[in-house]
């Protein structure tokens, strides 16, 4: 019954987007439509105000970039918050955490006058680069490295490496499970991003899948079977990401010390 309710809203996608506009607008309802309009697909991908083939590479670039980045800055200084001894160091993870505590509509305006000054509007830069931090991020991978076993990272002080080697050959490799976990995590946070590209993707060349959605939204005369297409097309790829590591994702949670005793 759950997996039923589940998949309620993905057959709804699929039904509608496939329906012409007679068929979505009927009255009578049927399970399927009386014709399936497979060339909504090829509509979809040729419609001159929104350029949706580009909006979902966008996407897909701006995921990746995005999650690369993040997980390499925000391992670093879970490492460094984690191993690395100094005097401010908790200071430091306390400053970190209490980032979390500000509400992200109280750094959307500076973020936005920063960006703009810098010549970033309608550019990778302003999409990607404000999102490579996360104080979320950090805090999980500290509590990882803090339960990573030190006799590895012994092991390879002991033949010579450096605590940069230490971090790179030995515990990067030990930890790809955890690191994927937090690719999830990113890549779905970023690709379903929307009021950050909304404003930053003044141009439709840069558009995200997101603002390409809301283009079919608020057109002059919307295409609501396109939209419902559209949606389908669009989540299909974080659908497949989840099924295939939502394994990690889990081992994530667990690992990271969030999931109780």
């Amino acid at each position: 019954m759950a997996a039923v309710l589940f998949l309620l809203p993905f057959y709804l996608l699929l039904r509608n987007g496939l329906a012409s506009r007679a068929d979505l607008t009927s009255p009578q309802w049927t399970f399927f439509p009386s014709t399936v309009h497979w060339e909504n697909l090829s509509r979809l991908f040729s419609l001159s105000d929104v350029p949706f083939a580009r909006s979902l590479l966008n996407s897909l670039l701006v995921a990746t970039l995005q999650t690369a980045g993040l997980l390499v800055i925000c391992s670093l200084a879970g490492y460094g918050l984690a191993r690395i001894p100094y005097r401010h160091s908790r200071v430091v993870f306390y400053a970190v955490l209490a980032t979390l505590m500000i509400p992200t509509s109280v750094t959307f305006v500076p973020s936005f006058v920063v960006v703009s000054s810098l010549g970033w509007l309608s550019d990778f830069r302003g999409l990607v680069i404000p999102g490579l931090f996360s104080a979320f991020s950090v805090f999980l991978f500290r509590q990882y490295f803090l339960d990573f076993p030190r006799e590895l990272e012994e092991a390879g002080r002991v033949d010579g490496l450096s605590r940069w080697g230490v971090f790179w050959r030995i515990v990067v490799p030990n930890a790809k499970g955890f690191f994927a976990a937090i690719a999830v995590i990113t890549v779905i946070g970023s690709w379903n991003a929307f009021l950050w590209p909304l404003i930053i993707a003044q141009s439709p060349d840069s558009w995200t899948v997101q603002v390409a959605l809301s283009g079919l939204l608020t057109a002059q005369n919307p295409q609501l079977n396109l939209l419902f297409l559209a949606a389908a097309v669009s989540i299909l790829p974080i659908v497949l990401l989840f099924a295939f590591l939502q394994r990690y994702l889990v081992r994530g949670v667990a690992e990271s010390g969030l999931g109780g005793s």
